[in-house]
């Protein structure tokens, strides 16, 4: 089976799913009349990040769960230091941001510095419904999420690896959670649980991680022709896109974007190297940066350009728009080689070496 790091179409639309949520939330800054069809539906690049979340995990840790070599505590320390340095990085620069603006007689939104509000972003739980307010760096919300799925991991993968042998029926299941779950949810709360944030975030990842862990359970089988593959690609990414351009509902763009998640593994199998180039893959690796950084670095460089061109309001002219836009790409570079991943190569490091001092103790003992 392949290493994870080498299903590259996967890591490629990392970066595709990012790059559809700063379009969602920069679009309404650019200076045009419309929206198009698939900005409007940007929000549901995270239900992508979901699903992808969930596949890879499973791709990664379930055969360790299922043979019992799977180390609960190292697995979340992992992924604490996959996603917590740059959250932690974020927060604080968001935090300077309004401090310094404060100082210099600018009115802030009172939200963004939400004292009351700061307790459960630094413990990674404002979006289960702890955070008074969606404040600091909003975008987090969603990591708080996948902090969720993380510590419950156990119990996916307890249900992935007892399915394994029925993919069938595994992706079948987490297709009919998707049906029920979506419309009952916003006909008892009135909003759909794609629109969910600081509230509900923690179960919006629900049924996206499911799905995923089924969708690798059927791609683990090797029962789908993978010289089919290609085509399946080429269908889900079309059916995709028009489900967007359409505006069908929520529920069954999530359905389809699982699908084209599922081909695009698949046509990795056969050795295909679609989207596998090394800067698509490269942007697919910087992607939480993109993620992490898009809304810090909307209200900065929005505001900035707004004060040193003498803009009226918050809209932009388009040339103004792109260059900010694109900015992103280089920043999100440096944010990853000077705080992602060196933070986390760290606190891989103080694992491993704890881990060592322990087993020098027990030795000695």
């Amino acid at each position: 089976m392949q290493d994870a790091a080498h299903i590259k179409p996967l890591t490629a639309l990392r970066f595709f799913a990012a790059f559809w949520v700063v379009m969602f939330h920069y679009w309404p800054k650019l200076d045009v009349g419309f929206t198009p069809a698939v900005v409007d539906k940007g929000y549901l690049g995270v239900e992508a990040f979901f699903v992808l979340s969930g596949f890879i995990l499973c791709h990664v840790y379930l055969s360790g769960f299922g043979e019992g070599r799977f180390r609960y505590g190292d697995f979340l320390w992992n992924r604490l230091a996959r996603v917590y340095p740059l959250h932690l990085a974020t927060l604080l620069g968001v935090g300077l941001m309004a401090g310094a603006a404060t100082v210099a007689g600018m009115v802030i939104d009172p939200n963004i510095l939400s004292w009351k509000s700061l307790p459960a972003n630094l413990l990674l739980v404002h979006a289960w419904g702890f955070a008074p307010v969606a404040g600091w760096n909003h975008a987090s919300w969603s990591i708080s999420a996948e902090w969720f799925a993380y510590l419950t991991f156990p119990a996916f993968a307890f249900a992935a690896w007892k399915l394994r042998a029925r993919p069938v029926a595994a992706l079948l299941g987490a297709l009919a959670v998707i049906a029920v779950l979506y419309p009952v949810f916003e006909a008892l709360a009135g909003f759909s649980l794609t629109q969910a944030t600081i509230q509900w975030g923690a179960l919006r990842i629900v049924p996206c991680f499911a799905y995923g862990c089924a969708l690798h359970a059927l791609w683990r089988s090797d029962r789908f022709p993978s010289r089919l593959s290609g085509y399946g690609a080429a269908f889900l990414g079309m059916a995709t896109l028009a489900a967007v351009q359409f505006q069908c509902p929520d529920p069954v763009i999530v359905m389809l974007l699982g699908g084209l998640i599922f081909m695009l593994a698949s046509l990795a199998r056969t050795g295909f190297d679609f989207a596998g180039q090394q800067v698509f893959v490269y942007l697919g690796e910087i992607s939480y940066s993109t993620y992490m950084i898009c809304i810090p670095w909307k209200i900065l460089g929005i505001n900035a350009a707004a004060k040193l061109l003498n803009i009226e309001g918050d809209k932009l002219p388009l040339l103004v728009w792109i260059v900010i836009v694109a900015a992103l790409i280089p920043l999100s570079a440096i944010s990853y080689h000077i705080i992602e991943n060196p933070c986390r190569e760290r606190m891989k490091t103080w694992a491993s070496s704890w881990k060592q001092r322990r087993l020098a103790l027990s030795g000695a003992a």
